[in-house]
């Protein structure tokens, strides 16, 4: 059972990586860049989620890539 510390850890790694795809996606909403551009930002994110959960990437796909896939083809009329 984990300790009361590595709940409030994993809360804030949570809380970290929650921001930085709220971030991400309002940058990509707000600013003028190129489809490719948001591909790289959404791509830095999956690889900051990686680096923050090491062997959690199928939660990543499960939970943000939909959301990033669905921003960027509204975003730039891929449908």
């Amino acid at each position: 059972m984990p300790t009361h510390e590595e709940i409030k850890a994993e809360d804030k790694k949570i809380r970290y990586l929650r921001r930085m795809v709220d971030f991400t996606m309002t940058l990509i909403i707000d600013t003028d860049m190129s489809l490719e551009e948001a591909a790289r930002h959404a791509a830095g994110v999956r690889e900051f989620a990686e680096r923050l959960f090491p062997g959690k990437e199928n939660v990543y796909d499960l939970v943000y890539a939909p959301r990033f896939k669905r921003l960027i083809i509204d975003k730039f009329m891929l449908s």
